[in-house]
């Protein structure tokens, strides 16, 4: 059975997509932007971003009643890989034990030219 899971701690969908859905025991969570859900603010930097967008993945997934120990996937997209080493160093803070797997891209652009976005599956 297939539940949509929404929260306004984390940004609205910016299309016809929902933040996350759960399915048979896993939560699939739509790319997230660095978007604050409070202000619509974009943080500058990297680092900054990147902290945004697990905070929004942490709502999503407290919304839903998963953690961060239950992620099993994480699809990492990035405006440029030159960004990879300071995102990774944000990521590592939340994920310090039985990492999940992982694929990170760089891509031509990001919406809201964001420097990062983050997919993130998650199972009970």
């Amino acid at each position: 059975m297939k539940k949509v899971i929404s929260t306004d701690k984390a940004p609205a969908a910016i299309g016809p997509y929902s933040q996350a859905i759960e399915a048979n025991g896993t939560l699939y969570i739509s790319g997230q932007l660095p978007v604050d859900p409070a202000t619509g603010n974009i943080p500058e930097g990297i680092e900054a971003q990147s902290e945004q967008v697990f905070k929004n993945i942490a709502a999503i997934l407290e919304e839903a009643g998963y953690e961060f120990k239950d992620v099993v996937k994480s699809t990492c997209l990035l405006s440029d890989m030159v960004n990879f080493k300071a995102m990774n160093e944000v990521y590592a803070k939340h994920y310090t034990t039985d990492f999940p797997a992982r694929a990170a891209f760089a891509v031509k652009e990001l919406p809201l030219g964001v420097l990062i976005e983050i997919e993130t599956i998650a199972v009970k």
